[in-house]
């Protein structure tokens, strides 16, 4: 049988698939939900990628392939509809599910640095400046 998109496109498309199928089936994990979140956004961009590369020419078109196509391109139109319902999903889970790079902070902050290689040696005799208390 000729088909007309790659294997990529359905090895993508039902891994997410799974991956979505396991964040139902455990409520509680947070990393669960929020790997089919990001998943659904990144099998948007590869759908993108998928339709417009491999959709086929006017003469190519059967019935059977015109249905393919619209099926891929009735699936990608419910994919952000997806990912705002797994979104709030995350969110009742307790997850931020925010992708967060913060380049800003990525410079050289040295505020929380210590350098371990020039260590205060500890001062072999006591401080003459505090005197002890002599016990009573």
């Amino acid at each position: 049988m000729n088909y007309m998109f790659p294997a990529s496109y359905a090895w993508g498309n039902f891994s997410v698939l799974a991956v979505g199928i396991w964040a139902i089936v455990q409520r509680d994990s947070l990393d669960a939900i929020t790997m089919f979140l990001f998943g659904l956004l990144l099998t948007v961009v590869t759908d993108i990628i998928h339709i417009s590369l491999f959709y086929p020419s006017n003469k190519d078109l059967t019935d059977l392939k015109r249905f393919s196509v619209g099926m891929v391109i009735f699936s990608f139109l419910l994919k952000p509809v997806s990912c705002y319902l797994v979104y709030q999903m995350c969110r009742e889970r307790g997850g931020d599910c925010t992708f967060n790079i913060d380049v800003s902070s990525a410079g050289r902050d040295r505020s929380t640095y210590e350098p371990i290689d020039q260590q205060d040696a500890p001062s072999q005799w006591p401080d003459s400046s505090r005197t002890a208390q002599q016990p009573y």
